[in-house]
């Protein structure tokens, strides 16, 4: 017996194919991320940037030292991260092409000052994507935390007992903290200037702070995290580092920073942290919360925008179980934190910055 359909009679051929095309779609879209991991492990950015000019693919085989059987397979591999934007074709002479970086591309060599690479390996890594396996059976049971169902502890737990994904992570958090560090200088710098001391809560290993203290030398700057996080690691003259737990005390500061933290937390939790951070700035008259994270824009905003902020909260449920916020959840956090007014900058991106006083 066929399968009965609504409307069968409504349906054309033509659409039904089309439909099944945007399944397939859908249903092989890690087919970009992991043909883009390949390359990147493979370093064929690095390949490409060396050599000077656009390369052919018999000489991007003998770099890597693909054997003969696989220079097709390379092609392939080149030609759907062309599609997708990472490399561009360029021609040589006569048919003979070659492949040359595009921006994108330029984002994940080694040794770009402001590449995304650790932050990309570190979240295609199996034990970040093994969450992943598990979406369907968390949904149907009382699990709290995804990552805890498919790794057996939190995130957090898991990166304070496994170095090599503690380093991972950290390396990930400080590879985006040097774009962003960048751009807040760039855009918000009026947003520090004035202030005499500023702590950085869950600053990782304090990159974002090392360049606002090197920016505003005559304020004083703390790193805040975990122990095993900020274990070993040497401030200078205005920037310290301290371990603690922001659940319960964070250091006194004129200005607490709080760069891509509350995202990883849910409602109850964003509003002890900040009801710390109240206390922690106390009753200076020109105390407040710096907040850098994504506030999700409204449906106005290009498809593009709102698709990634859709994947970032995704991401947040399966890792920290947190979540992404417009900014109508984001100002009851902070009414429920007893804060009056907050500013809101859009000018990081996906991102925004956002301060906020008591």
């Amino acid at each position: 017996m066929g399968l009965e359909i609504a409307d069968e009679s409504s349906i054309s051929i033509d659409e039904l194919l089309q439909a099944q095309a945007h399944v397939w779609n859908h249903l092989f879209r890690f087919i970009s991320s992991m043909s883009l991991k390949c390359a990147v492990e493979l370093e064929i950015p690095d390949i490409i940037h060396n050599h000077g000019q656009p390369i052919t693919i018999s000489e991007l085989a003998l770099a890597l030292s693909i054997h003969p059987t696989k220079v097709q397979s390379l092609y392939r591999l080149m030609r759907i991260l062309v599609h997708s934007g990472f490399f561009a074709e360029h021609k040589i002479s006569g048919q003979e092409k070659g492949y040359k970086l595009t921006l994108s591309s330029k984002l994940l060599l080694k040794d770009y000052p402001l590449s995304a690479r650790p932050y990309f390996l570190a979240m295609l890594d199996p034990v970040f994507m093994k969450p992943w396996q598990c979406v369907s059976a968390w949904f149907q049971n009382d699990d709290p935390v995804l990552f805890s169902k498919a790794n057996g502890k939190t995130m957090w737990d898991y990166a304070a007992n496994e170095p090599n994904i503690n380093h991972l992570f950290n390396e990930a958090m400080a590879c985006d903290c040097r774009l962003t560090a960048t751009a807040v200088i760039s855009k918000c710098k009026g947003v520090f200037e004035g202030l005499e001391s500023l702590v950085d809560v869950a600053g990782g290993t304090g990159t974002l702070t090392k360049a606002l203290a090197k920016t505003f030398p005559n304020m004083d700057c703390t790193v805040f995290d975990l122990p095993h996080v900020v274990a070993g690691l040497q401030g200078s003259e205005n920037l310290k580092y301290i371990g603690g737990n922001m659940f319960e005390k964070v250091p006194s500061g004129e200005a607490i920073l709080m760069k891509w933290i509350l995202h990883d937390w849910n409602d109850e939790e964003c509003v002890k942290i900040l009801k710390q951070c109240k206390e922690a700035i106390g009753s200076k008259d020109k105390g407040k919360v710096i907040i850098i994270d994504i506030v999700m824009k409204n449906q106005d905003a290009d498809e593009q925008t709102i698709e990634t902020e859709l994947f970032w909260d995704m991401e947040m449920m399966a890792l920290p179980n947190g979540r992404e916020r417009n900014e109508e959840e984001w100002n009851k956090l902070f009414v429920d934190a007893g804060f009056n007014h907050y500013k809101i900058y859009h000018v990081l991106g996906l991102r925004s910055l956002i301060e906020l006083f008591p």
